[in-house]
């Protein structure tokens, strides 16, 4: 820990990324699993170079798609820099899984038995700058009149626990299910992927922090996006999951109700 307390030696810069932070669309894009970077401070916490590459340490291809739907609708998208090992910013501080034990078959020496000082420079340099972040956002573009809808990009592993999983993209809801009903109407029977509500994980397994923290809080439409992790391992696949995920997501908010709907203009879908 560098001599001002924090985990984060001031050559390693802030704890999160945006890009297109004046855009003018419909959404604010968050991938909090954006990346595996260790903070120099916290070592390789006890784990092997593959665990350490693997899908515990970050969601993999979520970040490239994540970017291609930014572009696409021309909405900021804001990351976090370091890996979920360390803190997972989908996590309020007082829950277990915010500085992981364990991690499906993996267990974390370097989480054990943190003292509450260390669990609390982990929180002031990773989780309170990344959200205040977010919070920032959303309250200019508030200020500028734009409507704002929240989603969030995620993957996960093909396989877990042993078991292999059949779905391919879940679209993911708490309380407000505007854009994840809208969603899935859109993807109907036919879908070319295997789309499923609240799967893999659901609002239970406490994989909903963000969306409440930054959509229900505030009133705003919202949706988590999980795509399995084998359809974008590379360039390709990441470009054709996010065409599909663009057209889909057009669609689905053109249908949405107009009560309290959000207003969106898919570009270059």
């Amino acid at each position: 820990m560098n001599a001002a307390g924090s985990i984060l030696a001031p050559d390693e810069g802030t704890p999160f990324a945006i890009e297109q932070a004046d855009a003018s669309g419909p959404f604010v894009i968050i991938c909090e699993h954006a990346s595996r970077t260790l903070p120099r401070a916290v070592g390789d916490l006890g784990l092997s170079a593959d665990a350490l590459q693997s899908h515990i340490a970050w969601d993999p291809g979520a970040l490239a798609v994540a970017k291609l739907l930014s572009a696409r609708f021309d909405s900021p998208l804001i990351f976090q820099r370091f890996s979920r090992l360390v803190y997972d910013c989908n996590r309020p501080p007082e829950a277990p899984g915010a500085m992981p034990e364990t991690s499906e078959i993996y267990r974390i020496p370097g989480n054990e038995k943190l003292s509450q000082a260390e669990r609390d420079a982990r929180t002031n340099a990773l989780y309170i700058p990344f959200h205040k972040a977010i919070s920032d956002i959303i309250d200019g573009r508030a200020a500028r009149g734009l409507p704002t809808s929240i989603m969030t990009m995620h993957s996960f592993t093909p396989v877990y626990f042993g078991k292999a999983r059949e779905v391919e993209i879940g679209i993911l809801h708490d309380d407000d299910t505007r854009l994840a009903d809208a969603m899935l109407a859109a993807a109907g029977p036919r879908a070319p992927y295997a789309v499923r509500r609240n799967e893999p994980y659901g609002p239970a397994d406490g994989v909903t922090h963000s969306l409440q923290l930054h959509g229900i809080s505030r009133g705003l439409a919202n949706v988590m996006i999980e795509i399995r992790n084998d359809l974008i391992k590379d360039n390709a696949g990441q470009e054709v999951v996010a065409r599909y995920m663009s057209e889909l997501i057009a669609t689905a908010v053109g249908e949405a109700p107009t009560a309290r709907k959000t207003s969106v203009n898919a570009r270059d879908t």
